[in-house]
């Protein structure tokens, strides 16, 4: 039994994939709650399924890229996990994932753009092939940079909805789902990373550097 849950977007999405597919999923109601919201549903998605956490054999998680809080309480809580049942833990690039819902839903069928909210009026972003291999990033730019060199490719992800006017081909998914992520895990679909955040910039908030002696 696998646990994925990727908190790399706005909204926590926690899955448990049994080995044949996706049998419990799970998206919080709320928004940038990811500490307070990704434990309870957990709990609910195990309980949905009837199996405790010491029936997990391996947990996949979401690596961003990401806000630097969001990303942190989905690894913190993967290592955690995995650490105390023993069990193996496997990173996923979020935009991989939407990549391969995108592909297998139909939703593209050339090659595309991946490209999600990064703030400060950025995105994060990857191109990929018509079979949902990543070819190029994942990057952070913002997106009049960028418009010239996605060609009018589709675009899939929450940048396309957030900057119409520069992705206007756009198409879905908006967010990573966890059943994605949970299915691109058992089937090796993506590349499996360690479960270390894929942050592409600093955080916004930094320890403050010692002052410099006085000459």
């Amino acid at each position: 039994m696998l646990l994925a849950f990727d908190t790399s977007s706005p909204t926590v999405t926690v899955a448990v994939h049994d080995g044949a597919d996706v049998v419990a999923q799970l998206v919080s109601a709320e928004t940038m709650r990811h500490g307070e919201q990704l434990t309870p549903l957990v709990d609910r998605a195990l309980g949905e399924v009837g199996i405790t956490a010491r029936d997990l054999t391996a947990i996949g998680v979401g690596v961003g890229p990401g806000p630097f809080t969001g990303l942190r309480v989905g690894l913190v809580s993967a290592r955690t996990m995995a650490y105390a049942l023993q069990i193996p833990v496997y990173g996923v690039c979020s935009l991989d994932v939407l990549a391969v819902e995108a592909v297998d839903t139909g939703a593209v069928s050339g090659s595309f753009v991946v490209a999600t909210d990064a703030r400060r009026r950025e995105v994060y972003l990857a191109t990929y092939d018509e079979a949902g291999h990543r070819v190029a990033g994942p990057d952070v730019q913002r997106p009049a940079e960028i418009a010239a060199s996605v060609g009018g490719l589709p675009v899939v992800g929450e940048g396309a909805a957030l900057y119409p006017d520069t992705f206007p081909d756009g198409r879905p998914p908006l967010r990573p789902s966890a059943g994605w992520l949970a299915r691109c895990v058992v089937e090796e679909r993506v590349e499996l990373r360690d479960p270390e955040p894929l942050y592409l910039r600093r955080p916004d908030a930094e320890i403050p550097r010692a002052p410099k002696p006085v000459s």
